[in-house]
């Protein structure tokens, strides 16, 4: 079984994926209005004459990551008995409440079907961590996290976890995640127009200037820093960081790509590889490289630096000149609910990333130092 020296970083997963499940039901999240019915109506209704293949399949899948996670959380906890009761149950319970406030947004439509399909792709998942769980699976992985990760990794391991995901959604700089000043500026503005409050907003004396090839290649560079010094910060064993550093670096090209396939369409799955990009990757790996042999502490610190000055370049910039044109497009599209949140998660997570850097430098140093380096594995 798992031990209790480290935390899973199970629950805050499924944290996320409740929020993701909110987001995606209740989106756009306007126009909330008493339609004169009562909100379990949908519940006894005929079933619809039309479906297609992609509902059924995007609604089985849209509650097994959490009914997954929920599950294995309650396995990590010593409730093996109950683990896919109790996820199944609160599943099927957050889709009866997002199907019944769905009755209040005219845009959306409760369905009995996509609660039966959202419990049953929530019991499939949790079903799925509990034969992991008989195979010994789960008990390797425990193995493999003591041999690899530090007691305190569960932070790090939550958001090296949410990292991919956060780049697959389009933007100006490859890894420049957390450009939000434009978009923050023209919602406050929105926000606050027709009211004296506006005149109390700070104006900006120019306008936001294009990137700089140089500034670029700096932002690249520390996209993929990053998440690899937030990795260092837990991973026990120079061989297991290089090898880590690899992967890394593997999978921001990949998720990069697949990003500008999804945008642009496939013809253009290397776009966005221009020089200041090619050159920032470069960069990246030889700034992973030489952090190879920093501490624990020092990862944390180099970290936030990094994320001070990438914000920072980024945040000094307008976007892209094609992103907008390919927001509209994704927007206007089917996966606006998933889009419109992978899009929160892409300017959301180098914040995350901060907050947690500063909690851990927070630490004292001998709780840093007997986290980063005890060899001993948990118990079985």
């Amino acid at each position: 079984m798992s031990s209790d020296k480290h935390q899973t970083s199970a629950w805050p997963l499924a944290l996320a994926a409740i929020c993701l499940v909110v987001y995606a039901s209740l989106y756009p999240f306007t126009d909330w209005r008493d339609q004169g019915l009562s909100p379990f109506t949908f519940i006894s209704a005929p079933l619809p004459r039309y479906w297609t293949g992609f509902d059924v399949g995007i609604n089985l899948l849209g509650y097994a990551p959490l009914g997954f996670l929920l599950a294995l959380a309650a396995l990590r906890s010593g409730r093996a008995s109950y683990a896919v009761s109790i996820a199944a149950l609160v599943c099927a319970l957050l889709s009866l409440s997002m199907e019944t406030l769905q009755s209040y947004i005219p845009s959306r439509v409760p369905s009995n079907v996509d609660l039966v399909l959202n419990a049953l792709g929530a019991w499939m998942g949790a079903c799925s961590a509990s034969l992991l769980e008989k195979m010994g699976v789960l008990q390797r992985w425990n193995d493999f996290r003591a041999r690899w990760f530090a007691d305190d990794a569960r932070g790090a391991l939550v958001l090296l976890a949410l990292w991919p995901a956060a780049l697959l959604f389009p933007v100006s700089v490859p890894l420049g995640l957390g450009q939000v000043f434009e978009r923050l500026e023209l919602l406050l503005v929105d926000a606050l127009q027709d009211t004296p409050f506006l005149d109390l907003m700070p104006v900006r004396d120019i306008e936001l200037q294009p990137i700089l090839p140089g500034a670029e290649m700096v932002a690249v560079a520390l996209g993929g820093l990053i998440p690899c010094l937030i990795g260092y910060g837990v991973i026990r064993g120079l061989a297991h960081r290089v090898l880590f550093m690899s992967i890394l670096l593997l999978m921001g090209v990949f998720f990069t790509a697949l990003s500008a396939a999804l945008s642009y369409g496939p013809e253009h799955i290397w776009s966005w590889l221009d020089m200041p990009a090619r050159t920032g990757f470069i960069g990246a790996s030889w700034l992973m490289l030489l952090s190879l042999w920093v501490s624990s502490r020092a990862a944390a610190a180099l970290a936030l630096l990094a994320l001070a000055v990438q914000l920072t370049l980024l945040n000094q910039a307008p976007d892209g000149p094609y992103l907008a044109q390919t927001l509209q497009i994704w927007e206007q599209g089917r996966f606006i609910r998933f889009n419109g949140l992978g899009q929160w998660l892409g300017w959301l997570w180098p914040f995350a990333a901060l907050v947690y850097v500063l909690l851990r430098l927070s630490r004292s140093d001998d709780e840093t130092v007997k986290s980063r380096h005890d060899p001993r594995p948990p118990p079985a």
